[in-house]
Formats: structure tokens, sequence, C-alpha cells
């Protein structure tokens, strides 16, 4: 096969390999390979390694990228976000700066509703409007593809207008989208005092509709004390799995309510959050093979002394991943470079560990690993070169965007720092 796309002059290229996840003494297995090339066909990688062994034909009119003697890693797989939602949360933050905790400012009618109550009011054009400038930051960070949830809706209307968003920009945006539908993440203001009723509204109405309409592959849901209990989340999940969604379980956040225990009983495809897993929950989801997405910033923007015990899970075994969870109350940011740095100074994580979570693991968790995550022949070919020679300047240089150049299926979309016109 000839190839279209090269990339050459690369000091080093970084990445995992394989279409499973690494977990235990395997979690830190990288391919750094100096002096490397990388050749694609129709988007998708036909040879990556070492420049001297290449044996490439070469199609006519190949384009060429020069790397610039800079280290070249896979894309990031951003694979937990709360994408489209409206308005913003900084009175809240403000308030956590001057001593309240997340809790008590949801329990005085703020947190999750807020967002819930801006979103609604907005229109879909808006929304898709605003939700695009944020995948236009995610993408100058290196995120070349993204799981997005609803959840900012709490009704039927609402929720298909967020995942109707996520589908047009899935359509229009080179970054990947792939849709969660969250309608269990809070019970709406409505249904505060009755909420077995909205559990049958989700059921009933929310999930069929939306499964219907085709717009989400996976379903998620808040199991922690004060929003779904640990039989809410069971019934809710066994419900959207006999639909036909995959699973993910919001676990464990804020307390220790069995929500890691849940998603292996349940067969999750992954739990998130999990900072207050309990032992016996990290040992059942390494034997159901559920993968942990870990998300730094979370304690981070709540000012939490906790994090997740990424070390305990990955030496039982666990696949762990990491993530932004992007979103306007307790995770504020499109940067997966943030967050990769977060995980090694604050879970402890060793950089290689970091980047298989960020890459392959997170592919993993999408069930996308045999196509993404690595760079590897027969891979799409999304690439990030980077401003520096080496991988370990992800974590060593902190405080700066990392990434000089994007490229997806084949296309460079974001040069020397800055979008391309043209990048769909």
């Amino acid at each position: 096969m000839k190839a279209d796309f090269i990339v050459e002059n690369i000091s080093e290229m970084a990445t995992a390999a394989g279409r499973s996840p690494l977990t235990g003494t395997h979690a830190s297995d990288l391919r750094v390979i100096r002096d490397a090339l990388i050749a694609s066909h129709n988007g998708r990688i036909i040879y990556a390694g070492p420049r001297k062994a290449a044996d490439v034909e070469v199609a006519h009119g190949v384009r060429r990228m020069d790397a610039g003697a800079r280290a070249v890693i896979p894309g990031f797989v951003d694979s937990h976000t709360h994408l489209p939602f409206a308005g913003d949360r900084s009175n809240e933050f403000l308030m956590r700066m001057q001593g309240r905790s997340y809790q008590e400012i949801a329990a005085g009618g703020g947190g999750i509703v807020t967002t819930v109550r801006a979103t609604r009011e907005i229109s879909e054009d808006e929304l898709f409007a605003i939700s695009q400038e944020r995948l236009d930051r995610m993408l100058l960070y290196g995120t070349t593809t993204a799981e997005a949830k609803s959840g900012y809706g709490l009704d039927l209307e609402s929720e298909m207008k967020q995942l109707r968003v996520l589908r047009r920009l899935a359509a229009s945006h080179p970054v990947t989208v792939i849709s969660t539908c969250m309608c269990a993440h809070d019970f709406p203001p409505e249904y505060r005092s009755s909420r077995d009723e909205y559990i049958s509204i989700i059921s009933d109405q929310i999930l069929p509709a939306v499964r219907q309409a085709g717009l989400a592959e996976f379903f998620d849901i808040f199991v922690e004390s004060g929003v779904y209990t640990r039989l809410q989340g069971e019934v809710l999940c066994r419900r959207a799995a006999s639909l036909g969604f995959l699973l993910k379980v919001h676990a464990d956040e804020l307390s220790d309510t069995g929500g890691a225990s849940l998603a292996a009983e349940v067969g999750a495809v992954s739990a998130e959050h999990l900072l207050f897993a309990s032992e016996e929950g990290i040992k059942k989801m390494a034997a159901a093979g559920v993968v942990a997405t870990l998300l730094p910033g979370v304690p981070l923007f709540l000012m939490m002394d906790r994090h997740a015990p990424a070390r305990t899970m990955i030496e039982s075994g666990v696949a762990v991943a990491v993530a932004t969870d992007l979103n306007p109350g307790s995770s504020y940011t499109e940067s997966m470079p943030l967050i990769i740095q977060l995980a090694c100074f604050r879970m402890k994580m060793k950089i290689e560990e970091a980047l298989v979570a960020a890459t392959l693991n997170a592919a993993h968790g999408l069930r996308r690993a045999h196509e993404i995550g690595s760079l590897e022949p027969g891979k799409w070919m999304d690439a990030l070169i980077l401003n520096s020679r080496s991988f370990i300047d992800l974590v060593y240089h902190f405080g700066v965007n990392p990434i000089n150049t994007v490229i997806k299926r084949g296309r460079i979309v974001v040069g020397n720092g800055y979008l391309k016109k043209d990048r769909k």
C-alpha cells in the first residue's frame, strides 16, 4: 500500500501498542523509538517505527510533514466530559474559595441544577456554538477523540437537545465525538420531592426515545449520596442495558456508596471518579475488566486533599484511564496535558502510565482501542507533534500547552499551535 502522508524527522515516537488496555506491571509499557517515521494511507497508519527500517511505497503527490526533530505521541482520548452546557458557575467557585463545600452549595439550590436551568433556556443553535468553541480548545490541547455527556437537561426535550448538539458536532468537527446519555445526572428541581416519578420518566420515556433516535451509545448515572442510590443505579443501568446502551457509572466521587462494585456487577465499561472507591470495589472492577476513569482535575478544582487511589488500582490490575471531566462546576478545563500532569503530581502515576491512561486505556474505556489510542498500522493516524524533543516534557514543562501540531486521520488540523481554517 502506498503512503499518501508521511511524518518524518521525528526525534522520538512514544506510544502504547495493541488493542487491549495495559494493566499492572504493563501499565507503563511504551514503545519509545528514536529517529522515527510514520506513514498513512487514507487516514490509516501503514507504518510507524524507525526511519531506517521503513519500507514504504510513496504515492504520487504524497504529503510530507517535517516534525522538526520533535517528539510525536498519539492523539489524546478525553473519555469523560460534560461538553454541551450553558452558563457558568463562577459565583459558586467564589463561594468555595470562601470555604463552602460543593455539597453545601448544591443543598442550597446551586450545583448541577444551576447549569440545568441555563441549558434548558438556551437555543440548540446557541448551545452548538458554545460547545463548538470548547471543542476547538480541546483540539488545540491535543484531544482528537472525546466522550461527551448530556445531563444538564433532565427532561426529554432538553436531553434530546444536548444530544442533537453532540451529533451535529460529530458531523462537523475534526474531533471524534462519542455521546453518552446522562439523564440520571441529578434529579430535576420539579421532581425533587417525587424522585420515583422521574426514575419512571427516565426508564419509560427518555432512554427509549434517545435509543430510537440513535443519539447516544452509552448511559451514565451519578450514584452518590444525595443523588441516585445504589439500588436506583442498578435498576436504571439494567434498564439501559436492556435497550442496548453500554454502561458507565459516576462512582464514589464524594463518598463510598458502593458505586465501584455496582459498575462491576452491572457490566459497566467504565466507572468514573472513584476518589472513595473501596478495596472491595477495586478488586471487583479488576475482575470484571471495568476501566477506572480518573479525573484529577476534580479534587484540584474542589480544593480537596484526597485523590483517586491510582497506584492501588494499577497494582490491583485495573485498567486506569484519565480524563478532564470538563464541566462548569467541578473541573472547568479542556486541557488533557494538565490532566496528565495532575495524574503524575497528585496521583503518583509514572509519566508513561499517565500517557497510556490518556490514550490507549482511555480508548478502551470507549470501546475504540481497535482503531485509536496508539500509533501502529491499521489504526487511525491521530497524532500529536510536541514542542519538544521528548514526551517527558508533557509533565516536566508544566503550565504551558506542549502541543505544536495535531494530525487527525492523516490531516493537519492544528499547526504551530493554531487551528487550521480548513480542518474538517
